[in-house]
């Protein structure tokens, strides 16, 4: 008796095992007696001719079948599994590639360039003390190696904050966390002449609030980017936000001795510490942090960043699903249980080791060893991350292409890591090898510049591996990182003293590298990893 609710027609739409479920089967009546129903009133208040019954009929079949159609798609789990996917594929290639004035003209690019700025102005208040070293240390009769532990107490702040800040960054998010690192390190840059002139405890003292603040930079960066960016477009991101690093150090290594031939011993400090303060003021008013806050961001940029993937990887989101206390306390045994997090972290030291001891080295390197004197010395160690800032973009660009173009994401973060480490292993050997200071630098240029390659290896793993906890992982594999730059940056005073060569370290550094590059090549992948349990 049931089965004449159903049209003898409409039966062929359905699978039999539909129509013998009880449930599915008394939808299904249901609809086709809605559908009867309509077609009848429809049909009693209107006299319409033969011709036009006849093709209101075919309209309203047409229009039954196609809504039984869809209603069998729904009601078939594997049918409705592959609709959702075709949904999806077809929501993706409907957003087109940005065309790159696009892409330099978006909202994000200015956001991502507000980073840069910051961290512009992160490494030239940390480079100043590298030029300043030098009449610091003859005015007050430091030795070489003092010199080395004036220098590293930056990296004694650098070591506490990390971890601290990627929790907080986890959070709270990278717009507020970099809006107070920001102003706590250029107080203490403008500070630094009072401090020095008060007594050497509270220079120190200084120079490690210096780090404290400047720990926070690099994770709220990477958070910055994974909410403001698709994967498709994280790797140049970050090769924009790493060009202002790399740039810091260009405008610190070569204003700062015109500023100090000016303005006295302090000039720079006072400058770049008001600097910060400019930055802050323009970064709380004109920026957000995420798009879809943002006042000025057009609707096409907003659902491209959506539809390209973001909707996966914001934090913000996730975390909402679980409690307040996997925020705070992030699973340290957890992610330290996996050989991916060890891989990340063996990366950040060597990168950290090689940057700080070229960084606070160098000006010295070429004036120990070349007598060049410190306003070509910071020129000479200067033109390396210039280098660095354009090679930085290209790498993350043609990263990027690789990733688009169907290569594997493991393949292409160990490719990029492989030139970060490997370029720089053989040029410090060329480097050691060079017997004039343009040479010197040519090399140096290549080491530093081939550097840069990391920035597309390990500097955008974070949140491939893991995007709930990439702000504390980045933190745990930055202070891992600092550890080794402190040992670097003073570990390079005592062995000039003991040894009495500074190729000798530089040939050390070189060894260091290619095996790095081994670790990496063996542990790291581009995929998510799975830390909800530890491993047996």
């Amino acid at each position: 008796m049931t089965l004449r609710l159903i049209p003898d027609q409409f039966l062929h739409h359905f699978p039999s095992s539909n129509l013998k479920n009880p449930k599915k089967f008394k939808k299904i009546s249901k609809i086709s007696s809605n559908f009867s129903k309509l077609h009848e009133i429809k049909t009693s208040k209107q006299l319409p001719s033969s011709t036009s019954l006849l093709h209101n009929r075919v309209v309203n079949d047409e229009f039954i079948k196609n809504r039984f159609h869809s209603i069998r798609t729904r009601v078939s789990g594997n049918d409705a599994q592959s609709f959702r996917a075709e949904s999806s594929l077809s929501e993706e290639t409907e957003f087109r590639t940005p065309s790159f004035l696009e892409f330099i003209t978006s909202e994000r690019v200015k956001v991502v360039s507000m980073v840069g700025l910051a961290l512009a102005l992160c490494n030239a208040d940390r480079v100043v003390m590298s030029v300043a070293i030098v009449p610091l240390s003859l005015v007050h009769g430091w030795s070489r190696s003092f010199s080395g532990i004036v220098q590293s107490s930056f990296l004694w702040g650098y070591l506490l904050s990390p971890i601290a800040g990627g929790a907080l960054v986890d959070y709270y998010g990278g717009k507020v966390v970099m809006a107070w690192g920001v102003a706590l390190w250029s107080m203490a840059t403008f500070l630094t002449p009072w401090a020095a002139e008060t007594s050497l405890l509270v220079l120190l003292a200084m120079r490690v609030l210096l780090g404290i603040a400047e720990g926070v930079a690099l994770p709220s960066m990477n958070n910055m980017i994974s909410r403001w960016f698709p994967q498709t477009e994280r790797s140049r991101a970050v090769g924009i936000a790493m060009g202002g690093f790399q740039l810091g150090n260009v405008i610190g290594l070569t204003l700062a001795p015109i500023l100090m031939s000016r303005g006295g011993i302090f000039g720079p400090f006072v400058i770049f510490g008001l600097s910060g303060m400019l930055w802050v003021l323009v970064w709380v008013s004109a920026t957000s942090s995420t798009p879809s806050r943002h006042p000025q961001i057009s609707k096409y940029e907003l659902e491209y960043i959506l539809n390209k993937g973001q909707k996966s990887v914001l934090p913000s989101i996730e975390k909402k699903k679980r409690p307040k206390t996997d925020k705070v306390i992030p699973p340290f045994r957890r992610l330290l249980s996996k050989a991916p997090t060890w891989a990340l972290i063996s990366a950040n030291a060597m990168h950290s080791w090689g940057y700080f001891v070229i960084l606070s080295w160098m000006p010295i390197y070429f004036n120990t060893i070349y007598h060049v004197d410190l306003r070509q010395a910071a020129w000479f160690s200067a033109v390396p991350w210039t280098m660095m800032a354009v090679l930085g973009y290209f790498a993350g660009v043609l990263s990027d292409m690789l990733i688009q173009n169907g290569t594997d994401v493991t393949l292409t973060r160990k490719i990029m890591q492989s030139i970060g480490f490997l370029g720089p292993a053989v040029a410090l050997l060329g480097l050691i090898a060079a017997k004039t200071p343009a040479i010197a630098s040519a090399w140096l240029a290549v080491a530093v510049g081939l550097k840069s390659f990391s920035h597309s290896g390990f500097l955008v793993n974070f949140q491939e591996i893991a995007p709930q906890y990439a702000g504390v992982l980045h933190g745990m594999s930055n202070t891992a990182g600092t550890f080794a730059a402190i040992i670097g940056t003073v570990g390079a005073g005592f062995f000039v003293e003991m040894i009495g060569s500074f190729r000798g370290f530089l040939l050390l550094t070189s060894f260091l590298y290619f095996l790095s590059a081994l670790i990496w090549l063996t542990f790291a992948t581009g995929e998510r990893v799975n830390f909800g349990e530890s491993s047996k």
